[in-house]
């Protein structure tokens, strides 16, 4: 099976490498149009997502005695990892929320994002002059408090694509290495996913790649305070540019060399798994709606 559709796949691939980056508008397009729909989906669902969001809290009786694990170097312990409650609550309701609007299906990956959804839609088609009527998207949520509540978020080799160079059809596809450029410091970033793909049906699928950013409050900070809690407080929304606008057309990466900076590993990391940030910053300059948020609402 790892052959069987290889030779189609490469001349497939390379017609298509070379047809979005002469049209990398569509690309641009499709990323915004993917963003939009679900920045409408997650905002017309708020209340609900807010209320389990926050059933977690409620919930403390319950697992008080059984805590999540400390996550970091050197966690204070005022506050518990709220990692899996976003990954429940927001993450496990996005195949729902973009059904009403897509057909999806489970493609299957062995690696890659929280998220992982290959959608369908006419619009899709339209925007891609019908080179095909589907994408995929990649979806991880990056829960934080207030004191990681920064202009940026933290991704994996397995969470960013990349400039998908498929030379020779034996040796599959290899991403140029990314360098993560920091002010005082720089490594390099060895990304994994390839910019698009081509199923077994032939099918083209372009990586649009999002982050989802709750960010909770932490009720224990507050003065006076009986009580605790991790309440949401407020959900960003962050698509990273596909691998061939980053690296190809329009070569985001030469104009804004720091959109990637280094990430929280040390030197004992394995170098092709470093991970780095991504800033926001730079990405609301390349494209104002690349960074929204959404409020939370009062249960």
């Amino acid at each position: 099976m790892f052959n069987d559709c290889r030779d189609f796949q490469y001349f497939i691939y390379q017609d298509a490498r070379r047809y979005f980056i002469n049209n990398h508008h569509i690309l641009i397009k499709l990323e915004k149009f993917i963003t939009s729909k679900l920045y409408e989906m997650i905002n017309k669902s708020i209340q609900q997502i807010v209320e389990d969001y926050n059933e977690a809290s409620y919930l403390y009786p319950f697992w008080q005695n059984y805590p999540p694990e400390e996550r970091g170097r050197q966690p204070i312990g005022d506050q518990y990892p709220w990692i899996e409650v976003g990954e429940h609550a927001i993450g496990d309701k996005i195949p729902r929320l973009m059904a009403e609007y897509f057909g999806i299906r489970d493609v299957g990956l062995p690696t890659g994002s929280d998220v992982r959804l290959v959608l369908q839609n006419n619009e899709i088609h339209h925007i891609t002059n019908g080179l095909t009527d589907k994408c995929w998207l990649f979806l991880d949520i990056k829960s934080v408090g207030p004191r990681d509540d920064q202009d940026h978020a933290v991704m994996s080799h397995n969470q960013i694509s990349g400039s998908g160079k498929w030379d020779d059809v034996d040796n599959g596809i290899q991403n140029d290495v990314i360098v993560a450029r920091g002010s005082k410091a720089s490594h390099l970033f060895h990304c994994s996913v390839p910019p698009f793909y081509v199923l077994s049906d032939k099918t083209i699928v372009p990586v649009v790649i999002i982050i989802l950013k709750p960010v909770y409050k932490m009720l224990s900070l507050k003065k006076n305070s009986q009580d605790g809690g991790q309440p949401l407080q407020r959900i960003s929304v962050a698509t990273v540019p596909n691998g061939l606008l980053l690296h190809e057309n329009p070569h985001y990466l030469a104009h804004h060399p720091q959109l990637f900076f280094p990430g929280k590993d040390d030197k004992t990391k394995n170098p092709l798994k470093v991970r780095c940030r991504v800033s926001f910053k730079i990405l609301r300059g390349i494209d104002n709606w690349r960074f929204q948020e959404i409020k939370s609402v009062e249960c």
